[in-house]
């Protein structure tokens, strides 16, 4: 939960997806989404041993792609 600008708490709804999920979502292979991870193109985050994407992560890389092709 956070807090607006009057102090009140509102939650904050956060989706947060498997390897396997976002290459899915990305119509790309597992071990392409590993080492856009590995080599920090992706971020992700650990629930102990588990890795998760979330929806903010998944944004900001393709968000980066998208720079990256307009500035051809």
């Amino acid at each position: 939960m956070t807090r607006d600008q009057a102090g009140r708490e509102e939650v904050v709804s956060v989706q947060a997806y498997t390897v396997e999920q976002v290459a899915e979502i990305l119509n790309i292979g597992r071990d392409k989404v590993y080492f856009l991870v590995r080599t920090g193109q992706l971020h992700s985050i650990k629930i102990g041993k588990l890795r998760r994407i979330t929806d903010r992560h998944l944004a900001e890389f393709v968000a980066s792609l998208e720079e990256n092709t307009g500035q051809r």
